[in-house]
Parts: structure tokens; sequence; C-alpha cells
């Protein structure tokens, strides 16, 4: 007779599991925390977390709000410029006597990477490159400190060098062309040379240049029958009209609790200023200069030419019709360095408008023919568009590959990492710029993979159910801690060296390795610290769910008496 094994002595299913999940517990628990699984621990109950989430968020709005738009990166490269006359002599001998000389000078300067000369009859110039990062002040005072060294060697005749330093920012951001149905380009350079004036003081503005336009002028046509008469030369002539054209201030009255200035002399301000200077004596009586000239009040010889022409598509552009075929002037403004331009563009159209009336005719209209600040608005905003495209998309691929849960941990993790390097960005000094905002949106394939990994390790603990939530999330964490860290470091060592690029490329593509280093770096920090967090909010009613249908179905089983799984 054979014995029956008792179904009393046989563990039962919520035994088998009670064993396997404490051994499975005393495996994982058996090691030492990491770095990863200690700092996951500290913010799983913190108060802070929350608050760290949305403290990213509001300064990556801020660094949005405050970082300059531009289109292109800003690339230091200082180029002076150094203007010499040497009246008289020929193209030859100013590159002889003057140009090649102080070549050889300047080339002494360090970081002189480059210098370009050009020779012409009576003067020339020289143009100065620098290596790219060089500091444009101290650029310019090298090259004034070495010339003024050599002053004592310039040829006899030569004027005084003049040192003119170039940059980026010196490129026009934004631009209006003043034009009238009746106005001439006397009458338009007239209002531009004032509107110049209005303009230079906007405290963005770095320079104002006027294109066009004739400027008004005293023309001056000499008889020489009648200088010979009057025995008066041209140079006399000329020495006396510059100095009758002179004012200077001589102080100052106070007169019933009202302070007067006193000024001595006054400009010439007509024609027939002009014509009563006196250019000399003949005979015991002055020599008037219209004595021995014609003096018409005329405007100077033009040396550049603005005309506003349309075409079809000029009510587009705000213009009455098409056709319109008048002569312009154009005002261009540079921004200072680091100003935004779409800001500094929307402040000066505000400032123009107020001006028509006082300082602009109201025969004279308006026109904004170059917006650098709107097309760097438009470049910028359409990079977040796809910042915000592509994030979209790594959610719904994360929903439809993974689950909601951890297309909800995505959802949260990207923007706090995009905001904390747009942050990081603007206080690394770079603007919002293509390069800049391409930089993020190559970086958001690899910045979610930490947070990816992270999750979806606690998702797998939860489904073993070994221990409690928080005991769960903090091991699942640290298991994947160290691998997650050398993968991140892996990507920002293949990134960085492209920071270190020399030349003109180097500055312009270095915004992508520093912003996707930086996006590397944040992904990281929130994948140890605000994913775990989330994934214990997420998965924990999920787990709390399982173990109670487990723990109903082990109770169901006893109370029949026989095992079933």
């Amino acid at each position: 007779m054979t014995d029956t094994p008792s179904t009393e002595n046989r563990p039962t299913a919520a035994e088998l599991e009670r064993d396997r999940r404490d051994a499975l517990r005393l495996k994982i628990t058996r090691r030492k925390l990491g770095p990863s699984g200690r700092l996951g621990r500290a913010f799983l109950d913190s108060k802070l977390t929350p608050l760290i989430i949305v403290a990213s968020l509001l300064l990556g709005a801020f660094a949005i709000m405050v970082t300059p738009s531009e289109e292109e990166p800003q690339i230091n490269v200082p180029m002076i410029d150094v203007l010499v006359g040497y009246p008289g002599a020929s193209a030859e001998e100013v590159e002889y006597r003057v140009i090649t000389p102080l070549e050889k000078l300047l080339y002494e300067i360090e970081n002189v990477e480059y210098i370009y000369s050009t020779s012409s009859p009576s003067g020339g110039m020289i143009i100065v490159r620098f290596l790219v990062g060089t500091d444009p002040d101290q650029a310019a005072l090298r090259v004034h400190t070495k010339i003024q060294s050599a002053a004592d060697e310039m040829p006899p005749g030569a004027t005084q060098p003049i040192v003119k330093p170039r940059t980026i920012d010196d490129v026009p951001s934004v631009a209006y062309t003043l034009w009238g149905e009746e106005a001439d380009g006397q009458e338009l350079r007239r209002v531009a040379d004032e509107l110049k004036v209005e303009l230079t003081r906007h405290p963005r503005v770095a320079q104002v240049s006027v294109i066009g336009g004739q400027r008004r002028a005293a023309r001056v046509d000499f008889d020489t029958q009648k200088l010979s008469a009057f025995n008066v030369s041209i140079l006399q002539a000329y020495q006396a009209i510059e100095s009758f054209n002179w004012r200077l201030p001589a102080g100052s009255t106070s007169v019933a609790d009202q302070e007067i200035t006193v000024d001595v002399g006054q400009f010439l301000t007509s024609a027939a200023d002009v014509a009563q200077v006196i250019v000399g004596v003949y005979g015991g009586k002055p020599i008037y200069l219209k004595d021995v000239a014609t003096i018409n009040d005329a405007t100077e010889e033009p040396a550049d030419y603005v005309w506003l022409g349309t075409g079809p598509a000029a009510p587009e552009k705000g213009l009455k019709r098409a056709g319109i075929d008048r002569p312009a002037v154009t005002l261009a403004v540079a921004k200072k360095p680091g100003t935004n331009a779409v800001d500094m563009v929307s402040d000066l159209d505000r400032y123009v408008d107020r001006l028509k009336g006082p300082v602009i005719p109201s025969n004279i209209n308006v026109l904004k023919t170059r917006d650098y600040g709107a097309t760097a608005k438009e470049k910028s905003n359409e990079l977040l568009h796809h910042l915000l495209s592509a994030t979209i998309a790594v959610v719904l691929l994360m929903w439809v590959t993974l689950s909601r849960r951890e297309a909800a941990v995505v959802v949260v993790v990207i923007p706090v990492t995009l905001a904390l390097t747009l942050a990081a960005s603007y206080f690394f000094g770079y603007t919002l710029n293509r390069i800049s905002l391409f930089a993020l949106v190559f970086s958001i394939g690899i910045l979610v993979d930490d947070a990816i990994v992270v999750v979806e390790n606690i998702h797998r603990h939860f489904k073993l159910k070994w221990g409690e939530p928080h005991q769960v999330t903090t091991y699942a964490l640290d298991e994947v801690g160290n691998p997650t860290i050398l993968a991140t470091f892996a990507i920002i060592s293949a990134l960085m060296p492209l920071a270190f690029v020399r030349g003109l490329m180097g500055p312009y593509m270095r915004p992508i390795p520093i912003n996707a280093s930086a996006a590397m770096l944040f992904s990281l920090a929130v994948a140890f610290t605000i994913s775990p967090w989330l994934a214990l909010r997420l998965f924990r009613k999920e787990f709390d769910g399982e173990e109670k249908a487990s723990d109903d179905e082990i109770e169901f089983v006893t109370e029949e008496g026989r095992i079933s799984r």
C-alpha cells in the first residue's frame, strides 16, 4: 500500500509566490546602493521635486524671452580699417612709401591673421584681420598704439592714419527708406539727417548711416580773370570762407534767474552769406567773394544713389500702387553688440511712427526695406515649432511602443531638459539662432534615452513585485545607473571635440556640441531625479491593483482547498 502525499504538507501558491519574492528581494537588496540609487531615493518623496520641475520650466520660458534672436551665431572676427592719405602722390608711391611700411609694422602685432591693402592716388587703405575670438577693443588698441609708435617714420606730407574697427554688428539690422511723390533728393536728405539724429539717441542703436540724396551746398564758380584782376588766389578764397564759417562758445551770463549761453561767430547758412565773405583787399577796398565768383544755392555732388521702384506686389508691402519710380534716401541702422534685434526693430518702428509729424513731414513716406529682426524671429520660431513637433513625435512613439505611462514621463522629461538647456545656453552667452536651436532638435532623440532606460527598468521591477514601491524604484534605478552614466558621457565625449574646431567654422558650429552636451547632462540629472519620482506615482496604482488582484486569487484558492494558478 502506497502513501499518498497529503495536500496539507504541499506549499500553497501564496507561499510559493512569497518565497519567490523573498529570494528576489534578498538577491537585489544584497548589493550596496550606488550614487544614482542614493540620488534617486533622496528625491522620491522630496517636496522639492515638483518645485524643481516648475522652476525649470519657468527658467526656460525666461531664457526664451530674454535671449537675443538672430539668424546666425555671433562670430567675433575683429577687422580694423587703417585709412591714410598722401595728397598728390601716385598709387605706386603710396604703396611704396606708406602702405608697405605700415603692413610690415602691423604684422608685428599679436594674433594678426591676414592683412589686405589697397593703394590709390593720394591715399590708401589697410584691412587688418585678427584671429577668431580676439577681443575687438584690444585689437583696435594694439593697431592704434603700433601706428603711433612709428608716427615719426611716416613720409612728409602723409596724413595721420585713421583706425576704424569693424565688427559683425556693423551690418544693418533694419533699414528705413524715405520717399515722396513730390519730394526731391535734397528734401529727403534733409529729413533723413534729422531722423538720423533722433534714431542715434535710441539706447540699442550703435550707428545710423544715410545713403542717397543730395546735401544742400553752396556752389562757387570762380572767374579766373577777376581773380587775377583783384590779385586773389583760389587758396586765399578757400581759407577766407573757412575762417568765416565757425562758431564757438564764449561763456554764459545770468539774467532774471535765467542762464544765457553766449556764442561767438556764426555758420554760413545760405548762398547770400557765402557771397558776402571778404576774400581780400584791393585798392583800399574789400573784395567780396561775389566779386570774383558766381555763387548758387545748389546740392553737393552725390556719392551714391537710392531709387524706389515698385512692381505688381507693391500693395502687399503697404504701398499705394505699382509703377512708383521716385528718388529715395535710406537710413541703415546697426545694433549694439548683444542687443536683441527683434526687440530693437519693434522699438524703432514705434519710435519712427511717433516722429511722423514732428520730424517727418506728411508728404514723405517711410518704407521699411530691411528687417533683420523679422527674419531672425521667423527662423527662430520655425525651429521652435520643429522642436515642438519633434517632442510630440517622440511622445507618440513612446505611447505606441511602450505605454501611456512611459509617454507621460517623457512629456515631462523633455520640456524640463530643454528648458534647462535653453537657460544654460543663455548663460553661456549664446543667442537663439538656427544653429543653437538645431542642436536642441538634434539632441531630442538622444536625451530621452536616459529617461526611457530608467523608467522601463522601473516598470519591469514593478511587474516582478518583489518589494514595496519605494524600494523597487530605488533599486531599479540603481541597477541601470552606471550604464546610463557611461552611455551619456560616451555621447558627450563624441560631441565635445567639435567645440575645439579652429577658424570661422569653430565658433559658428560651437553651439551644437555645447548645447547638445548640456542637454545630455541635464537629461541624466532629470533621469535620476524627476523620472523615478514620476514613475513611482504613475506605476504605483498599477502595482497596488495587481497586488490586490493577486491576493484575491490566493484567498479564493485557499478556500477551495486546491492550487490553481
